[in-house]
């Protein structure tokens, strides 16, 4: 807790000065580091890639598309997000570690071996404990990209908003049918949700993931700044 506080008081003294550059965001990439992060660095916002075909992925690609507030269709398109993203100068981008295990003859056909009622029973038990880490360790590092966007606004960037690696998981079933948000204060979106190319985005920043995904794979966050 002192070293928090520490970070927070450090952070709110380098808030003070006349020009905000990137040396001047350092104590969130030492804050991610010490909340478990394997990796933090600041970037400048025109290194985050962002593609319309990201979200295509999400389309025909994932089951979970429409059924969550934080998901598309219903957050900013990538062409809204661009926006969004010119009034940004700096962003902290994220690497935690997954609890899962990815084994290459699971992971190279991992809807198939889960969904699949004709998989081989040992990968389709495989590939249940590889989401049930996954979704795992997503669930645990969201609350940490949140207490990283407190310390960021409470430095004074009023405007610092996390996005978060996979699809939220505070509800069993989310109120997409109200289209409310019972948990707005904790909800956040995923960062390919709107559009970002996040391996170009992590090549970018010299923090490249690796495809196919090996041993524990690396998950990638984002923190608008200023």
């Amino acid at each position: 807790m002192k070293q928090k506080n520490s970070l927070e008081q450090k952070g709110k003294e380098t808030m003070n000065t006349a020009t905000k550059e990137a040396g001047d965001y350092a104590f969130l990439a030492d804050a991610a580091r010490n909340l478990g992060a394997a990796d933090a660095k600041v970037i400048r916002t025109k290194d985050i890639v962002v593609e319309n075909r990201v979200t295509l992925k999400c389309r025909a690609g994932c089951i979970g598309y429409g059924k969550k507030l934080t998901c598309p269709p219903h957050v900013p398109t990538p062409d809204e997000f661009r926006k969004i993203l010119v009034e940004y100068r700096y962003a902290l981008l994220v690497k935690f570690l997954s609890q899962a295990t990815a084994e290459p003859d699971v992971i190279c056909s991992i809807y198939r071996n889960w969904l699949d009622p004709a998989a081989p029973v040992d990968k389709k038990e495989k590939a249940a404990q590889f989401w049930k880490d996954s979704f795992a360790s997503t669930q645990m590092f969201a609350p940490l990209m949140l207490e990283l966007e407190r310390l960021a606004f409470n430095a004074g960037n009023p405007f610092a908003l996390a996005f978060v690696n996979g699809s939220c998981r505070l509800c069993e079933t989310c109120n997409v049918k109200a289209g409310i948000c019972i948990h707005p204060t904790q909800a956040r979106i995923p960062e390919h949700a709107v559009g970002i190319n996040m391996v170009k985005t992590a090549e970018n920043a010299g923090m490249p993931i690796r495809f196919p995904v090996e041993g524990h794979p690396g998950l990638m966050a984002l923190l608008l700044i200023d």
